[in-house]
């Protein structure tokens, strides 16, 4: 998958992958932590015959824009890439695709993109909803207990073990004692260790978590929501949207699916059963079926 150098208006520039017929619908794919475009290296090449699939670094990866400011990773500046990016390459109108991450902000893009008609589906896994998830946060443990590597992630008392090493031993410092295997391929693990050892990027990818206003709570903390709690004042999400939920995600358990209904309009949920949290390359046969088929019906 070759990139291509994007600037933006907003003075971010982006290496993005941009493949399939320049007329035909566009997919935006956007990545999680901690990877990059090359997570969608199993869908770009099924897809581009008949879509334009757009798939970038995000800002604070690998060779793309990396600052190194907390408030430049707010979720409003990483929606608003999204829009950027689609300005720079021509596109008025796309399908946003998101995981981990790249989902949370797809959650955001779907939403202003069906405020200014610009979005015309949404397709997400694995990426909690910004209106369910903070609730899960203070009421449900397991997800409070999958959550805690959040604490290890904001600790700036890490930044100068980050400087000299890169993001592998936060990694390992923040996951300790979990069982955290993949069926990544060799070559992919190799492409990662080198992307995470830039301290620039290994700044940029933590960021995204110290930027989040997600508050996550020590386990002895009260399984409650506060008294002033107030959720994100959020429409309906009205679009064509997709869910795609690995089961077996470590980090973010099958409670995040409860209650969509609530806050999207019909949506489409497909369960991959025995798969972990990357669902896109650990059961990609499934994950392009369930996306083929939502976009087959929604095109």
């Amino acid at each position: 998958m070759d990139q291509k150098r994007v600037s933006l208006a907003n003075g971010i520039e982006l290496d993005v992958v941009d493949e399939g017929p320049r007329d035909a619908p566009a997919l935006i794919f956007l990545h999680g932590f901690p990877e990059s475009h090359r997570t969608w290296r199993n869908q770009i090449p099924v897809f581009s015959d008949r879509y334009r699939c757009v798939a970038p670094d995000q800002r604070g990866y690998r060779g793309s824009s990396k600052p190194q400011e907390i408030d430049a990773y707010t979720p409003d500046k990483l929606i608003g890439d999204v829009f950027a990016l689609a300005d720079a390459l021509g596109i008025e109108r796309f399908t946003i695709v998101g995981h981990d991450w790249g989902g949370a902000i797809a959650w955001g893009v779907a939403y202003a993109g069906m405020m200014n008609g610009r979005v015309t589906r949404a397709a997400i896994a694995n990426a909690p909803h910004p209106v369910l998830f903070p609730k899960l946060l203070y009421t449900n443990r397991a997800q409070r207990e999958a959550s805690q590597y959040f604490l290890t992630f904001r600790d700036r008392a890490n930044d100068p073990l980050i400087r000299e090493h890169g993001l592998a031993p936060v990694l390992m410092k923040a996951f300790e004692g979990r069982e955290v295997g993949t069926s990544m391929e060799p070559e992919e693990q190799a492409r990662l260790l080198q992307d995470w050892s830039d301290p620039d990027a290994a700044i940029g990818m933590l960021n995204y978590y110290r930027a989040s206003p997600m508050e996550v709570l020590p386990l002895d903390a009260p399984y409650e929501l506060p008294d002033d709690y107030q959720p994100f004042p959020l429409p309906r999400l009205t679009l064509p949207t997709l869910v795609i939920w690995a089961m077996d995600d470590q980090a973010l358990p099958p409670a995040n699916l409860d209650g969509l209904e609530e806050v999207i309009e019909n949506p489409e949920v497909v369960r991959i059963p025995d798969c972990g949290h990357f669902v896109q390359w650990e059961a990609p046969e499934a994950y392009n079926e369930a996306l083929a088929s939502f976009l087959d019906r929604t095109d």
